[in-house]
């Protein structure tokens, strides 16, 4: 996911969250790795070098020198460019976890200590591939080098602050979902950019599975899976890589493809890759595949034969918190990967929303709101998905949850930015949105590659309307906060469809909320409170959870129970004109349809 970075608030250990780093160990990165171009959609990628390639070339290459309570670091003198050495006070022992949480447009690395705050991060951002219009993809090899690095910048900076990279016991990961990757199993490198996620060419794809099932409905698996056929998912990027890419379906034939969310190509290069890498998927990020059966959280044999695809080139499905290996190489190396959640069930967790009826949403790239239904699946019946939550070890229950999904919240901000050149800062939008009482009229549906939840519209395509010689630059981006956050209530009011009540509250993270005003409109638009936590890194915190669960640093859930004083925004507008809005906003996600 998108993961906010756009959005984000410095931290003390952070000064600088947007700005790339090229040095690792004073090594330049530039020699090690190098940033793949976009090529054809059916060509073979540049390929930059895995981890454990990356890191056989670093081993040994420790930056940190510690002895007698000191670790002793170079710095350059700025007046005669001499060197000079700083002894850094070495702290006692801790007890840290650390948390890899890879997003569609940044990688980072976080360390939390035992009582849930950051000890310090890293993050970077890497580039976007769009190939054609609404297809967007990423080098498997260049979200690799980015987390190398965000680990590599870590280990220097908790040496500079006087801690050892030992203090952390275990390390979790987090990982944008349905994003697909496929690599061949005898040399390791991928066969194809990742197909993220939001990339919508599927479409015909799509349309060909529904005619091929028995039912000629997008719902056809939905019972057994708890998706619809939809542009959305990992199996059907892999069905469109099977029959558009000649290097997969070779791959495919011979026995040597392998394919997985990003979370398996991750853990498959931090443990080894070629030599021993283990080739897993946890449960959450399996249930996103349509390949998953959600009832016995195991890959389902007639689903595989509909879809033409052998079981052998899909991960072990494993459970959100257990050991799946140790890392390799680098300064983590030894240390346990113990867990591992989709990001939005990551933020489920990091959230606490542990009891039925619980409901979190984050405000990333996309937007998602998942609904904890507790040990039991419930397929919706008005437009939700069904997915795991969680399932913290190999022998806990699995916890399942309803799930809306939003194609476009933060990547609207990003497209002002970046296509429109609106603002020059993500952060920019709230002067300009707070400069104007309402929108003037101005609504915007951002369906940039259709519409997810609740109308799954792939023919849909994004539109401003309601534009007069009135409206500013400053009504556009305040209509721009109030779309994600009318899609929000779109799904909400899904919700309390499906859960036969209205809910009282909605949990919220991910970039966005760092907007004061983005998060009244929303409370307003939703009738209800909207409660943001004070640590709002709550997709990193629920991977880092799950690790430490495992090896024993936290006991059971009543060990994670917040402390924090969170913020809450209460509804200021009256019940007619939240009505009028709404009506409004239906009327122009109506106009979105039928482009395509």
């Amino acid at each position: 996911m998108f993961h906010g970075s756009l959005w984000r608030k410095s931290l003390p250990s952070h000064p600088f969250p947007r700005r790339h780093s090229y040095l690792i160990f004073h090594i330049p990165l530039r020699i090690l790795m190098t940033s793949a171009k976009p090529t054809s959609p059916t060509g073979s990628p540049p390929r930059s070098p895995t981890f454990s390639r990356f890191f056989s070339f670093l081993k040994g290459a420790s930056s940190s020198s510690i002895a007698n309570g000191t670790s002793s670091r170079k710095s350059m003198d700025k007046k005669n460019g001499s060197t000079k050495s700083v002894q850094v006070e070495k702290k006692p022992p801790q007890t840290f976890v650390g948390a890899i949480d890879q997003g569609t447009s940044s990688s980072r690395f976080m360390v939390f200590n035992e009582k849930g705050a950051i000890v310090t991060m890293h993050q970077m951002e890497f580039e976007q591939i769009y190939p054609k219009a609404g297809w967007c993809e990423h080098d498997p090899d260049v979200i690799m080098g980015s987390v190398n690095e965000c680990i590599a910048k870590v280990a220097d900076k908790l040496e500079a602050m006087g801690h050892s990279v030992t203090d952390i016991k275990a390390v979790g990961i987090t990982n944008q979902r349905e994003t697909t990757v496929v690599w061949d199993k005898t040399t390791g490198k991928p066969l194809h950019h990742a197909v993220v996620w939001l990339d919508g060419r599927t479409k015909d794809t799509v349309a060909q599975l529904v005619e091929k099932s028995s039912s000629k409905t997008t719902s056809h698996w939905h019972d057994r899976c708890g998706l619809p056929f939809s542009t959305y998912f990992s199996g059907v990027k892999l069905r469109w890589l099977l029959d558009n890419v000649e290097e997969v379906r070779k791959a495919h034939q011979e026995g040597r493809l392998a394919f997985g969310t990003v979370d398996s190509w991750l853990i498959y290069n931090l443990t080894g890759g070629i030599n021993g890498g283990k080739h897993v998927s946890d449960v959450t990020n399996a249930s996103r595949t349509m390949f998953m059966n959600i009832q016995t959280l195991q890959w389902d044999d007639e689903i595989l034969e509909f879809f033409d695809v052998k079981k052998e080139v899909l991960p072990e499905i494993v459970s959100s918190a257990e050991v799946y290996g140790n890392i390799v190489g680098g300064p983590l190396a030894g240390i346990p990967i113990a867990g591992c959640l989709g990001d939005q069930q990551a933020a489920v967790v990091g959230q606490r929303c542990f009891n039925p009826g619980e409901v979190k949403n984050t405000y990333g790239t996309g937007c998602f709101m998942l609904f904890n239904t507790g040990e039991k699946p419930v397929i919706s019946t008005h437009g939700l998905l069904t997915t795991v939550g969680y399932k913290l070890g190999k022998d806990a229950p699995a916890v399942y949850a309803l799930e809306g999904s939003v194609a476009i919240a933060g990547a609207a901000i990003k497209w002002l930015r970046d296509n429109l050149k609106m603002i020059k800062e993500a952060p920019e939008i709230n002067e300009l949105a707070a400069k104007v009482e309402d929108t003037g009229g101005v609504y915007f549906v951002p369906a940039f590659s259709g519409l997810f939840a609740p109308h799954w519209r792939d023919d849909a395509r994004g539109c401003i309307v309601g534009l007069t010689q009135f409206a500013t630059r400053e009504h556009i981006a305040r209509a721009t906060l109030e779309a994600i956050c009318f899609q929000s209530k779109e799904v909400l009011d899904a919700m309390n469809a499906d859960a036969g009540h209205d809910l009282a509250l909605l949990k919220v993270d991910g970039g966005m909320t760092n907007s004061e005003l983005g998060m009244q409109i929303q409370a307003d638009l939703l009738g209800i409170e909207v409660v943001r936590p004070a640590m709002r890194e709550t997709t990193a915190l629920g991977a880092a959870l799950a690790a430490g669960l495992t090896v024993g640093i936290w006991k059971d859930l009543k060990d994670f129970s917040a402390h924090e004083t969170p913020d809450v925004f209460k509804p200021t507008i009256e019940a007619e004109e939240r009505s009028t809005r709404y009506a409004n906003w239906k009327k122009a996600v109506e106009r979105s349809l039928g482009w395509v």
